[in-house]
């Protein structure tokens, strides 16, 4: 696959989560691609993902934020254990701040930053962008799951 194709369609392409499943229709489908020490989105809006007329729904940001975390965890623990492929990671914990409202006129840009990474753990702080004004920001604790987890095969 090419160097354009985002880290979702290139390791779970059969993915049906929500958020970044790119086999799920009705999902967000998030495109995540690398960037020095993260990753970076870039998120179209539709009428659909409105609190009120205008305004994106704080669920709909935290489901950016926290399934692009996730795919950072993952990437970096790959890379941290020289593995070609990601092993399944899952949300331990994370938090988001809205810090103003978030317009449905523009290109939402969600990048992401490891804080912290251990061998089967990444912490990972987001940011949300809608131009130039940050409207969300978060941090989570990402974990790589093991054979017997239910999450363990969701990728593969």
């Amino acid at each position: 696959m090419s160097e354009l194709t985002g880290v979702q369609k290139k390791y779970a392409p059969n993915s049906i989560c929500f958020g970044c499943g790119p086999a799920n229709d009705k999902g967000l489908r998030i495109d995540s691609h690398r960037i020095e020490g993260g990753l970076k989105t870039e998120f179209k809006t539709d009428l659909e993902h409105q609190a009120f007329p205008g305004i994106i729904n704080g669920g709909i940001i935290g489901t950016l934020l926290d399934c692009h975390g996730n795919w950072t965890a993952a990437i970096a623990i790959m890379d941290n254990r020289g593995e070609e492929k990601p092993s399944c990671t899952v949300t331990a914990n994370y938090s988001v701040k809205l810090i103003r409202p978030t317009p449905l006129d523009e290109t939402l840009i969600i990048t992401s930053k490891v804080v912290e990474l251990l061998d089967d753990r990444a912490t990972i702080s987001m940011e949300l962008h809608a131009g130039d004004k940050l409207c969300a920001k978060g941090k989570g604790l990402f974990v790589s799951v093991k054979e017997g987890h239910p999450a363990y095969h969701r990728w593969h």
